[in-house]
């Protein structure tokens, strides 16, 4: 209870600022734009508020940008220098373009526009019949060269949402019932904040951790589906970098976000920060509370009902009773009802020691808490043995229900130490960095179990971890010429986990003991890596190769005086090699070309025997042998950018080998208890086009979409122990090897009714798969959101509705041998929310110094807080 009322403190306070500690981005080194202002004004010397003004880069139309005016008639945005068309337009004026050598930051001066016939005398607009229209300012979806980058300013559907909101809405992202994120159909993804594994997604904390971040506090989240060698191996469908905002603007700028929803959700984020002199301080903090509703519903039919060899034939009481029951059927289903709080704060500077070296120093503190209440409700049908003469076996249909009252809470800690020197203005850059962290999650719960309404048995879970991390990394970077570059870098990674596990329980079930263990998991990776990137006319290319080295030990000690200690040491030496190459057909088409090798390395929860236990019927076991799974990623990819439209498909295949796969079995024929391992088994293909897109028809009518077409070949056959109804161990099998085809497709329309009211419409659908062992039904889910400027820009009113229809549930089949399960969830039914935000006064955006063009990049600048990893 200490550490929670110390993160409770620290949000009474009215600083936010017993966390302030130092912050984690190098701004000073990563920009390659300047800072450009200007107005826009009518023939007679007035402004016009609320212009469209777009800037188009004639040499590489991805450094192009937009900006929309504000009620002064006043813009400023960041560029690239270059030559740019600049095109303004707004309501009764005609269309205009100039053309403008941007060489750095400043005031470029005023732009005149000329009214349209049907404007009045004084330049001032009529009051239009019908809608009234304006520009957008900017994508909300880029294409770089080894990453896509994700803006959620413009997503209203995740407005006053969360993390999980924020991803349910990017391309090539999907995120299940349950909280799981897949990309192109694999959940193998590997999640970054900052460019670096954080404290505030936590150790096995699941859809919990997502909703701990504000979406309000994210400032891009970049979709990595191929990583360099630069990157971390880990993750072998690719990366996700949440950025979160750090503004790096002059003066006192900031922001507040309160939401109210239902299910019941309340939350109030702030973004503050303050430049002066060599010194940025920011901090960004809130907390919130959240009610979610679980539902699960599963039947089970059991096959070849075989009933046991008796010899002799029992007689006496206490011989009926060791006679096992033969299992005929079960419909079970449970409501989870769980009550969350949340709090977080990260808070630090930058200091500019000169203009060359720069040092920061970040903390983040985040915790969550809650309750919860599930209810298992389960309709048994059963043949019992009587001894009856005339009735021997007699079918039972005795009602379960298990009531479970949980607790559970998290707390995490972390401090990150950075300092990047710049030794010319060539490009020629060194970055240093240490990251600490720490993360402790505790989840006990009090389980009741009655059988026809009497009690029967009483369970008691008290689950432990604590996560323990040190990131140290060194980047440099060396320009040779003008269009090569080389860049190097070591990384050095040591993760400690510990799980303490407790279960007392009223059964004579004999494996509870098991689950009395103590295991501590620890993991060191070594990595060096080496890139070199050059262009030719039209033609770039990027070569590059990592070394990482593994250590990982197990000791796993079991309470149970007939288990002996598990020790388990593992060590890889890999190479992950890396090709990216890339043509420009034109300034607006570029076709990409690239190959890497990635690594799935076991989480370390699924390595623990015997982890968890709440549920006596449906059993997690952790397999302690499992390996890492390879893969090998190639990928072929085309971007046209037009002025109102940008298209990016890409052709992609992927090779898993040992690929991890989850074996759900019966260690004993006789009982209705199923378990689920973790197991390598045989390979993993996909192969698919990845099409994402955005098409701007009007001003006033937007649209963005991806589509994700892909063919599946799995195979691998698992073989387990089970023991039969006569009490003999069976060798059993089960098939995965299956193909077939399947779509993601998302559709995000936005109209903008008038200067300051704009409506969304989020639509998705995740076809079905199928496999020798189970049958994955389609599922699909429409949002709706709305959002309206307020005191003149200061504030902005949002509302949203997700899953209007209340459609999204996964249904899911699974095959064995000797039963049928069929199974539905529903992580979170419909829920609304209103959010309302207002902005401070914003300061000048800073300018930064001029930086060497990183050749053979798309990149349209970055503070390096999605550096190298």
């Amino acid at each position: 209870m200490k550490n929670k009322t110390e993160i409770v403190n620290i949000f009474t306070r009215k600083t936010l600022g017993l966390t302030l500690v130092l912050s984690a981005a190098a701004m000073a080194f990563a920009q390659e734009k300047a800072g450009v202002s200007g107005i826009i004004v009518n023939k007679k010397n007035q402004p016009v508020p609320y212009a469209s003004v777009t800037f188009s880069n004639k040499a590489n139309t991805a450094l192009s940008d937009a900006v929309l005016t504000d009620e002064k008639g006043q813009y400023q945005l960041q560029l690239t220098p270059g030559a740019y068309d600049i095109t303004v337009e707004a309501i009764d004026y005609k269309k205009s373009v100039v053309n403008k050598n941007i060489t750095g930051a400043g005031n470029i001066g005023a732009l005149s526009i000329e009214a349209e016939a049907t404007s009045t005398l004084d330049g001032k607009t009529k009051e239009l019949q019908g809608v009234v229209i304006t520009a957008s300012a900017a994508k909300p979806y880029k294409v770089e060269l080894d990453k896509r980058t994700y803006d959620p300013s413009q997503d209203i559907v995740s407005k006053g949402g969360n993390l999980q909101d924020v991803l349910s809405n990017v391309p090539s992202v999907s995120v299940d019932t349950d909280g799981t994120v897949s990309m192109r159909g694999s959940t193998n993804v590997k999640f970054l904040i900052n460019g670096k594994p954080s404290s505030l997604l936590g150790i096995d904390d699941g859809a919990n951790a997502l909703q701990s971040i504000p979406a309000d506090q994210i400032e891009r989240i970049e979709v990595i589906t191929n990583p360099s060698s630069k990157f971390e191996a880990s993750g072998t469908s690719g990366i996700l970098n949440i950025i979160l905002k750090k503004n790096k603007k002059i003066g006192f700028n900031g922001s507040v976000v309160g939401t109210l929803g239902y299910f019941p959700r309340t939350a109030l984020n702030a973004n503050l920060s303050w430049r002066k002199n060599n010194w940025t301080w920011f901090v960004n903090g809130g907390g919130g509370y959240t009610e979610n509703k679980t539902k699960n519903n599963s039947e089970t039919t059991y096959h070849d009902i075989k009933f046991p060899t008796l010899d002799p034939i029992p007689t006496t009481p206490a011989e009926i009773a060791k006679v096992p029951n033969v299992p005929v059927h079960q419909y079970q289903n449970s409501v989870n009802k769980t009550y969350n709080k949340n709090y977080n704060v990260s808070a630090g500077f930058v200091y500019d020691i000169s203009d060359k070296t720069s040092v920061n120093l970040t903390g983040l503190v985040r915790t969550f808490e809650g309750d919860g209440n599930e209810l298992v409700n389960t309709y048994d049908s059963f043949y019992k043995y009587t001894g009856a003469t005339s009735e021997p076996w007699k079918l039972l249909n005795p009602y379960t229900l298990r009531d479970s009252k949980s607790v559970f809470n998290n707390l995490a800690f972390q401090g990150d130490l950075g300092l990047d020197h710049k030794f010319d203005d060539n490009g020629q850059n060194l970055s240093l960095s240490l990251s600490l962290q720490r993360n402790r999650s505790n989840n006990n719960a009090d389980i009741l179990e009655s059988v026809d309404n009497i009690p029967s048995v009483q369970d008691i879970t008290r689950r432990h971890s604590v996560s323990k991390t040190v990131i140290g990394k060194a980047d440099y970077e060396l320009p040779v010429g003008e269009n090569s570059k080389i860049e190097a870098g070591y990384r050095l990674d040591i993760n400690d986990n510990t799980y303490d596990n407790f279960v007392s329980s009223t059964s004579n079930n004999p494996l509870i003991p098991n689950y009395n263990n103590n295991t501590d998991y620890k993991e060191m990776f070594n990595a060096f890596y080496l890139q070199f990137r050059s262009k030719i006319g039209n033609f770039g290319y990027q070569l590059g190769l990592r070394d990482e080295i593994s250590n990982v030990k197990i000791n796993y000690i079991s309470q149970n005086p007939d288990k002996e200690p598990l020790n388990k040491t593992k060590n890889y030496n890999n190479l992950f090699p890396s090709v990216f190459l890339s043509y420009d057909i034109s300034k607006n088409n570029q076709i990409l070309v690239n190959y890497s090798r990635r690594i799935d390395r076991p989480r370390s929860f699924f390595m623990v025997p015997f982890p968890n236990y709440t549920n006596n019927q449906n059993i997690f076991e952790g397999n302690i042998d499992l390996n890492p799974s390879y893969v090998d990623s190639y990928e072929v990819g085309y971007n046209i950018t037009k002025k109102k439209f940008t298209i990016n498909p890409t052709l992609y295949y992927r090779h898993a080998t040992d690929d991890t796969k989850m074996l759900v079995y019966r260690p004993d024929e006789r009982q209705k208890v199923f378990y689920t391992k973790p197991e390598n088994l045989g390979n993993d293909d996909r192969y698919g086009l990845d099409l994402n897109f955005t098409y701007d028809p009007f001003a006033w009518f937007k649209i963005m979409g991806s589509v994700d077409l892909f063919g599946y070949k799995t195979s691998g056959i698992a073989t387990y122990k089970t023991i039969d109804v006569d009490g003999l161990t069976q060798v059993r099998s089960l098939d995965f090897t299956g193909s077939g085809f399947s779509t993601r497709l998302r559709l995000n329309t936005t109209f903008k009714l008038d200067k300051t009211l704009s409506v969304q419409l989020q639509g998705f659908y995740r076809g079905g798969q199928k496999t020798a062992s189970q049958d994955r039904k389609d599922m699909y889910a429409i949002n709706f959101g709305a959002s309206k400027t307020i005191w003149k820009g200061d504030g902005t009113l949002s509302f949203n509705i997700q899953d209007i229809f209340n459609t999204r549930g996964m249904e899911v089949t699974n095959y064995s041998n000797d039963y049928t399960r069929s199974s539905y969830m529903q992580w979170q039914p419909r829920q609304f929310s209103i959010a309302l935000t207002y902005r401070f006064k914003q300061g000048e955006k800073v300018e930064q110094p001029k930086k060497k063009k990183d050749i053979n990049s798309n990149e349209t600048g970055d503070d390096q807080q999605g550096g190298p990893i």
